[in-house]
């Protein structure tokens, strides 16, 4: 279920299905690179301005689903606007910078009536430590409870195609416990094992 913070920024309520903290694992096969399994942890974080926070931590699995190595680190900020002419909030844009020395502008749209967001670079800065890259697309979606996302990415020598993907479900602190116990309804049993009856 998505829920909406009450100190939420307005203009995020579309984005609100992107707030907490993820983790999950994905796959990741671009030309040049090694193809492997990674995890990842995210999260989206408010603090009631008009704009989310994001991080992203991944790492490369062995074959037991152990850590072997960092794969790749990013951080930005989401916000989102009404395009000209329209009534309702839709653009969306981002901010990002990767650990590889890239940083990139995103710009999208999210989708009529479902929780799903879809963003292409809009410029590209690189460090000359970085690798070469010119661009890239990514697809977020709401699916069941769980942020799926999925990736593409292009190079001088190598045109968009898709480069990593992943399922992320949401992560369930103390907090989010003490709020559900608040919103139990008033005529739950007292033994706890009737409820699940």
């Amino acid at each position: 279920m998505i829920q909406i913070p009450s100190d939420l920024h307005p203009d995020l309520v579309p984005l609100a299905f992107l707030l907490g903290d993820w983790a999950g694992a994905g796959v990741t096969d671009f030309p040049g690179a090694e193809k492997a399994n990674f995890g990842q942890e995210v999260s989206f974080s408010h603090d009631g301005r008009d704009f989310l926070e994001y991080h992203s931590h991944t790492w490369v699995l062995d074959a037991e689903g152990n850590k072997v190595k960092p794969l790749e680190s990013e951080s930005g900020y989401w916000r989102i606007s009404a395009a000209e002419g329209e009534k309702v909030a839709r653009q969306v844009e981002v901010v990002m910078v990767r650990d590889d020395g890239v940083v990139e502008v995103w710009y999208g749209e999210m989708a009529d009536q479902k929780p799903q967001i879809d963003i292409a670079t809009d410029a590209v800065a690189r460090t000359a430590a970085s690798g070469p890259y010119s661009g890239g697309k990514r697809l977020y979606g709401y699916v069941k409870g769980d942020l799926m996302w999925v990736g593409e990415k292009q190079t001088p020598e190598v045109p968009l195609r898709p480069y990593m993907s992943a399922q992320l479900k949401k992560v369930v602190t103390p907090e989010d416990v003490a709020e559900m116990a608040r919103n139990l309804p008033d005529d739950a049993p007292d033994d706890g094992i009737a409820f699940f009856k």
